[in-house]
């Protein structure tokens, strides 16, 4: 009768099993680690409102806007003068760049060809983390952004430029502020937008504050 055939030594075994076991435990302690990273800051209160000004230049006046099914407090920003193609768009406050890329698919519409095929989500955007859980979000840019995740920027520097990326059927912006993961009015030069989640169509004129320090 043969006996039973065992392999190596059962030291050996032993400590291969606590290894495993070892190895097992530090993932599930930095898996809980990187989501108490994201998760935890969104529990904390957030910070005072920044003073955020619009995303376009100083004392220019462009069309505000949203209409029903555009998303709640979402604001498309439409230039009233100069070509629609390539304004720039300015960060509404200072902060650090979180997301600087494509959302979705680009599709092909551009400046010579404005009817091309509309793509998915925001197209070229740009998302900016102003501090105190407080972030805005910049979507539809006509080409890569001019910033990087991780960079730093002044309220008012130039991030991108008006375009058509994404599920867009015209040049525009389409602009958000943000408490952690929810959506908010937008507020500019301290005064609420009125664009709020009551999925009504709102358009107006509004005029820009984005100024350099010391320009009205």
């Amino acid at each position: 009768m043969l006996g039973r055939v065992t392999t190596g030594h059962p030291r050996t075994h032993r400590r291969t099993r606590r290894f495993w076991k070892l190895l097992l435990a530090l993932g599930a302690v930095a898996a809980l680690g990187a989501v108490a990273y994201v998760v935890v800051p969104q529990l904390l209160p957030p910070g005072p409102r920044p003073l955020f000004q619009m995303p376009v230049g100083c004392g220019e006046t462009w069309q505000v806007g949203t209409y029903p099914g555009h998303g709640e407090y979402d604001v498309d920003f439409f230039p009233l003068e100069g070509d629609q193609w390539g304004q720039p768009v300015l960060a509404s406050y200072q902060g650090t760049v979180t997301v600087a890329g494509i959302n979705g698919s680009l599709g092909g519409r551009t400046p010579a060809d404005p009817d091309g095929p509309p793509g998915r989500g925001g197209g070229y955007w740009v998302k900016i983390d102003h501090g105190g859980r407080w972030e805005t979000q910049y979507l539809h840019l006509l080409e890569p952004p001019l910033v990087e995740e991780g960079q730093r920027v002044a309220q008012g520097e130039q991030i991108g430029r008006i375009g058509s990326t994404g599920n867009s059927g015209a040049p525009h912006l389409h602009y958000e502020q943000r408490v952690g993961w929810q959506k908010v009015e937008t507020w500019f030069d301290g005064v609420p937008s009125g664009i709020t989640s009551d999925d009504a169509e709102y358009t107006m004129k509004l005029t820009s504050n984005n100024c350099p320090d010391g320009q009205p």
